[in-house]
């Protein structure tokens, strides 16, 4: 019995803005969302939806986590880089260096995301949304794996990567070292149990693999939220929140 991972979560100042934004750069359609948010839905093999909720706080640092989106040649790799900035992102720079093959992107927010090259051999027999790229440890990987039941792709110089066994994106950990937190994370999952496995009991099974409960000020809410073992926040629902 696996948790299922039902969205990505974004906290967003402008959550409608940065809902349009999303909606624009995947091809993806919007949804009303039950916690005055909004969700995209998976136009493709993706699986898991894309929540916006409101948030008043900003957003400090570098995010632990972002998108990385595939490009089918140099030409489509522009053409993609050109919606991005027309809808309201812009270049940034974290480091990279001139040469790489992807180029580095945020949205109306600073969230960082990039777009690959289409060269890449890791990501080629994925689609659009071809990873979460992540930073950290190679313990958090192989929670992850075991909290979804997603095998494996990757694990090598304590860098992994799962990916679902349907398809879609995979989900890579970069090893240390991992940089520190800025407070709670812009990005989090959304996990439901497995169909027949109640809310507490998932919750007891992810804290036996490493998982720990959190206060974040959430008060008396109808979820559990949680912390993988590198403290990276989590949200699991007895049902999609949508």
């Amino acid at each position: 019995m696996t948790a299922q991972l039902i969205a990505l979560c974004f906290d967003a100042n402008d959550h409608e803005d940065l809902a349009r934004f999303w909606a624009g750069m995947l091809g993806w359609e919007a949804a009303a969302d039950p916690h005055a948010g909004i969700t995209l839905l998976p136009a493709d093999d993706t699986g898991f939806r894309i929540r916006f909720v409101p948030s008043e706080e900003k957003k400090l640092g570098q995010n632990q986590m972002h998108f990385d989106l595939t490009s089918t040649s140099l030409e489509d790799q522009e053409r993609k880089i050109a919606r991005a900035l027309d809808l309201g992102g812009r270049h940034i720079d974290i480091g990279q260096s001139p040469d790489e093959d992807h180029v580095v992107l945020a949205d109306p927010e600073g969230n960082e995301f990039c777009v690959i090259g289409p060269d890449n051999q890791f990501l080629a027999d994925c689609g659009y949304v071809g990873a979460l790229a992540s930073d950290g440890t190679q313990r958090v990987g192989y929670f992850w794996s075991e909290a979804l039941g997603w095998p494996l792709v990757w694990d090598q110089d304590e860098e992994t990567a799962i990916r679902s066994p349907h398809g879609g994106p995979k989900i890579t950990w970069g090893g240390p070292p991992v940089d520190p937190k800025h407070g709670k994370n812009r990005l989090h999952f959304d996990l439901v149990p497995a169909p027949g496995q109640g809310l507490e009991a998932e919750a007891d099974r992810l804290v036996a693999l490493g998982a720990t409960r959190v206060d974040i000020g959430q008060g008396d809410v109808g979820w559990v939220v949680m912390a993988d073992p590198d403290g990276n926040e989590f949200c699991l629902y007895d049902r999609p929140p949508v």
